[in-house]
C-alpha cells in the first residue's frame, strides 16, 4: 500500500484559518465530500466521535483523526496543511498543523490499522514534515506525500 492508493490529489488542502478542532472537522467533511463523494455531515459526526474516544494529535504537530463510516466502500485519505496551528491535545502539547484524516469502511479491520501505521510511519519523518510546512501549494504537498520511499509500506 502506498499514500496515493489512499489519496486523491483534489482531498489535499491548504487551510487558512480555522478556528478550533470542531471547525477543521467540518473543513475535513468538506473536503471529503468534494473529492470522494462523502457525506460531509456523517464523516463529520464520525470524526467527533472519533476523537471523543482520545485525542488523535501524535506530536510534532501531526495528527492523524480517523473514523470508520457505514456507506464507505473503501478506504481514503484528506489531507490538509494549517496556516494556524489547533490543539490537538497532543502528548508532547504542541499544536498541530499537519493532519491526514482517514475515512474507512466500517467492517475494514486490519486495511484501516495498515493505512494509519503507513500514514504514521511517514509524518514521523522529520524531513518530509519540514518539506510540508516549506509548502503551501497543495499538488507540491501531495507530491511530498505521494513520493520516496517513505510513502511504500513494509
Amino acid at each position: 500500500m502506498q499514500l496515493s492508493d489512499i489519496l486523491r490529489a483534489e482531498a489535499v488542502k491548504v487551510v487558512t484559518s480555522t478556528t478550533s478542532k470542531k471547525r477543521l472537522f467540518q473543513e475535513l467533511g468538506e473536503v471529503a465530500a468534494s473529492a470522494y463523494g462523502l457525506k460531509a455531515d456523517r464523516a463529520v459526526d464520525s470524526l467527533i466521535e472519533r476523537e471523543n474516544l482520545g485525542p488523535t494529535g501524535v506530536g510534532h504537530g501531526v495528527a492523524l483523526p480517523h473514523a470508520r463510516l457505514v456507506d464507505l466502500e473503501t478506504l481514503v485519505g484528506v489531507f490538509v496543511m494549517l496556516e494556524k496551528p489547533v490543539d490537538f491535545s497532543a502528548p508532547d502539547r504542541e499544536p498541530v498543523d499537519i493532519v491526514f484524516t482517514l475515512f474507512a469502511p466500517e467492517n475494514a479491520g486490519v486495511e484501516h490499522l495498515k493505512a494509519l501505521a503507513l500514514v504514521s510511519r511517514t509524518l514521523k519523518d522529520q524531513s518530509i514534515r519540514a518539506k510540508l510546512r516549506a509548502n503551501h501549494d497543495p499538488s507540491a504537498l501531495y507530491a511530498i506525500l505521494t513520493e520516496g520511499p517513505t510513502s511504500k509500506a513494509a
